[in-house]
């Protein structure tokens, strides 16, 4: 046996003017809180909205424009290696102070002065891809300095990395990450 009616507990009251004003009151109270909350709810879509239409604006946009050529502070490329040695001894070589010569903007070492007559002859052959940044990255739309022991050439042009393991993982995808890079250099360099 109940004694308590199953109705909202200001139902109870008797009818006065107080009695009305505490429904109406309690109602309204009920309203505002789920106005308020939809509100919340539409604000926060929005905003994520938002954010998630500007993500990837800003990852397809390289942070900065980096020079054409990687160089170290002393304007070395390749930081002293020689890019004919590459191709001709076919292992990363120190080139020498003795042997030097300039290509847009940056000083090459060579191991020999035929090695520097050669790379005069046709320096764009000899030269990394990329301004010898690591082609891993400019692949993936960035930039990065290699090491000149992580090294490869494909297609008769030598590619540099950052280290051996991320060699190892350009290496994985080689073919698609040269096209990406060919595509993405032109907006990373000034």
């Amino acid at each position: 046996m109940k004694l308590v009616p199953e109705v909202p507990f200001y139902q109870w009251l008797p009818a006065s003017p107080y009695a009305k004003i505490f429904c109406w009151l309690h109602n309204f109270r009920g309203f505002f809180f789920e106005l308020q909350f939809a509100m919340k709810t539409r604000i926060t879509f929005l905003i994520l909205l938002a954010v998630a239409a500007l993500l990837p604006a800003q990852s397809s946009k390289p942070a900065k424009k980096v020079a054409l050529t990687l160089t170290d502070e002393k304007g070395l490329a390749i930081k002293g290696y020689d890019p004919v040695a590459y191709f001709t001894l076919n292992k990363a070589t120190q080139g020498s102070e003795s042997f030097t010569a300039q290509y847009q903007g940056a000083t090459y070492r060579f191991l020999s002065a035929e090695h520097r007559d050669r790379f005069q002859k046709d320096p764009a052959k000899y030269v990394p891809q990329f301004g010898g940044y690591c082609a891993w990255a400019v692949g993936n739309n960035y930039t990065a300095p290699a090491d000149p022991e992580a090294w490869k050439i494909v297609d008769g042009k030598l590619y540099l990395n950052y280290n051996s393991k991320v060699q190892q993982r350009w290496m994985a995808d080689e073919a698609n990450l040269i096209q990406k890079a060919a595509k993405n250099w032109p907006d990373l360099h000034n």
